[in-house]
């Protein structure tokens, strides 16, 4: 890594104390940093506890390119056991925090127990304290940032914080930061505020310095023209994530009416992306160093909620509000994002969870009684506005629907369990497998559950091709061959991205693996070579995989909800196709010299190098 920082800060709240420590240099090649370093430190954990036990690690980790000069570098990754799925958890985000960590001097932040109060921890250049934080509890996200930033007198600090939910301890929430930046999957934001921690706040003056400071500034260039010139670019810039909306649709790959329905031509009109841009977009934002610029800021022009201004719903989040839940009210989903960026909520669970309480509603397994007097009928904008605060508040159904929907139908009864559409317990993203099949095998095997970000595989599908990793042409949407082994090849590169970190959208600018390993090489010094970076997301997979075998998770957990394994829509672009799972998953397992109960073989975990102490810890399991 950089010669500046290369540090771990430690903090244990029931001190409370702070420590520092250097990064293992063997680790740090072996792992690079961000999410696959995550897993290595956090490895060791007494995983078999509640993911709210105060003695489990809470590690905020950034990478050997976040805050550099290369593109879309600005990411950082949260990790610990989460709250939703009982297994492995992490969650990502951009926009200034990451950066300012490392120029503050530190890589990694590693949080145990529990404070007595309310507490924030305060980073500046390397050194760190914790302190009092009872004046922030309660306050939204927005509000604590402000708050810091005066408190600390200084327009400059970072803050990275949780809303009302992560108080709450709802096993949704999102850790937010840089007003709306969300690192949501997996309730992390309740493990956040079940150790008292509201927030953390960073300054850093620092210089990070890279091995070979003239070859990356070249590097560096070349990669943002190529960016700034692309076509992908321009269609995020222009439009947001919402960007492909359209096209996606007419492939049947936007859910509806929580994935029941392929067709919904009329009602999803407003939610195009050009639609959007035209009604409510009045900015872009950005995140530090990034040439694309996806970031919306919007004004709510007409409607019950005309006057509303700040960031602006992308693509999940429109489409889990929308869609999904029958609404295309516009101004309601652009409130439902506003509070969930404000109390600290991840946009897709609580969409899906909402659309579960819409679908039990009419089936009539919630009543007038169980719904505090809100009609959650399908595309009804305001009620699913004011259940979002009621789940962030764990009032009334709110305090039933914030522990997801896997949890949430088990409290319901009566066969809600078939309306909660997750996997490992984490609600799917908005993306039917129906429609691109390489997501049945991906979200079935993604280490968090119900994951995109872990491998958007359907990039391939969609025309988007890989040559360096050996695929040159597109794959057909629909043919399972092969499609196991192209989500192992696309999820290892995926998992250096989170490794380096760095935003994936870069991809659609054009960036691939090979620049991947030179901005690695160029930013430590390191005589890397593609098989060496592209085994260090291998690695973290099944590092990854091993910690959830040791909770108890299994190849039956690899596995995609009933619904899209046995519900053939009868329109839309995906019409009559179910995704085969079965010919995908055993092709992964395969490819992964894993056995056919998807369990890492010593020889696999050896060649890795996970056949020592810590991989004769996590094996609960022998192939």
């Amino acid at each position: 890594m950089s010669v500046f920082a290369e540090r771990i800060l430690k903090v244990d709240l029931f001190g409370p104390t702070t420590s520092t420590s250097q990064i293992d240099q063997a680790d740090a090649r072996l792992y690079l940093g961000g999410s696959a370093l995550a897993a290595r430190l956090l490895a060791g954990m007494d995983w078999g506890k509640d993911p709210f036990n105060p003695s489990l690690d809470l590690v905020f980790a950034a990478g050997p390119i976040t805050g550099t000069p290369a593109p879309c570098s600005a990411r950082y990754v949260v990790a610990a056991k989460s709250p939703l799925t009982g297994g492995w958890g992490e969650a990502h985000a951009s926009g200034y925090w990451g950066p300012e960590l490392r120029y503050a001097g530190f890589d990694v932040i590693i949080v145990s127990g529990r404070a007595e109060r309310p507490v924030y921890l305060w980073i500046a250049d390397g050194k760190a304290e914790v302190r009092a934080a009872d004046f922030l509890w309660g306050r939204d996200t927005y509000e604590t940032e402000e708050i810091l930033r005066r408190e600390l007198a200084d327009p400059k600090i970072r803050v990275l914080c949780i809303g009302p939910a992560g108080e709450n301890r709802c096993r949704i929430a999102s850790i937010m930061n840089d007003h709306g930046r969300a690192a949501a999957r997996g309730g992390l934001g309740g493990v956040m505020g079940s150790k008292n921690l509201k927030a953390i706040a960073v300054r850093g003056t620092g210089r990070l310095e890279l091995a070979d400071e003239e070859g990356f500034a070249k590097l560096k260039s070349s990669l943002f023209r190529m960016i700034k010139d692309s076509a992908g670019r321009q269609a995020l810039h222009t439009h947001g994530t919402n960007a492909a909306m359209e096209a996606i649709y007419a492939k049947g790959d936007v859910p509806i009416k929580n994935w029941t329905k392929g067709a919904w031509d009329e009602g999803i009109k407003p939610l195009l992306g050009p639609a959007v841009t035209q009604a409510i977009l009045t900015g872009k934002s950005t995140c530090r160093g990034c040439p694309i610029g996806c970031g919306r800021l919007i004004e709510v022009k007409e409607g019950e909620y005309a006057g509303l201004r700040g960031k602006g719903p992308e693509y999940e989040t429109i489409a889990a509000f929308g869609p999904l839940c029958l609404n295309n009210d516009l101004g309601a989903i652009a409130k439902a994002n506003d509070l969930c960026n404000r109390y600290g909520l991840d946009t897709i669970s609580t969409g899906a969870v909402i659309a579960m309480a819409m679908e039990c509603r009419e089936r009539g397994l919630l009543t007038a009684k169980d719904l505090d007097g809100l009609d959650l009928s399908w595309g009804n904008g305001r009620s699913l506005v004011a259940m979002v605060e009621k789940i962030a508040r764990r009032q009334g159904l709110g305090d039933i629907l914030a522990e997801g929907t896997r949890l949430a139908a088990e409290r319901i009864g009566g066969g809600a369990g078939e309306a909660a559409v997750q996997t490992k317990g984490c609600e799917l993203p908005m993306h039917d497998p129906r429609g691109f099949g390489s997501w049945a095998v991906g979200y079935a095997t993604a280490a968090r559950g119900g994951c995109h970000i872990a491998a958007p595989t359907y990039w391939l599908e969609r025309g988007i091709t890989f040559p360096d990793l050996g695929y040159p042409e597109p794959l057909d949407r629909f043919n399972p061959e092969g499609k196991g082994r192209w989500a192992a090849v696309f999820q290892d590169m995926c998992e250096v991205m989170e490794a380096m970190v760095t935003c994936k959208f870069s991809m659609y600018g054009g960036m691939r693996s090979h620049h991947l390993v030179e901005l690695i090489a160029r930013a430590t010094g390191w005589d890397v070579d593609h098989r060496e970076v592209m085994q260090i997301g291998e690695r973290a997979i099944n590092l990854k995989r091993l910690i959830n075998l040791k909770l108890g998770f299994s190849h039956k957990d690899d596995t995609l909800p009933k619904r899209l394994l046995t519900l053939s829509l009868k329109e839309g672009g995906s019409e009559g196709h179910i995704p085969n799972q079965s010919v995908m998953l055993a092709d992964y397992y395969r490819y992964r010299g894993w056995s056919e109960q998807g369990v890492p073989t010593r020889a696999k975990l050896k060649e890795l190098g996970l056949n020592g102490e810590i991989g004769q810890k996590l094996q609960a399991v022998k192939a």
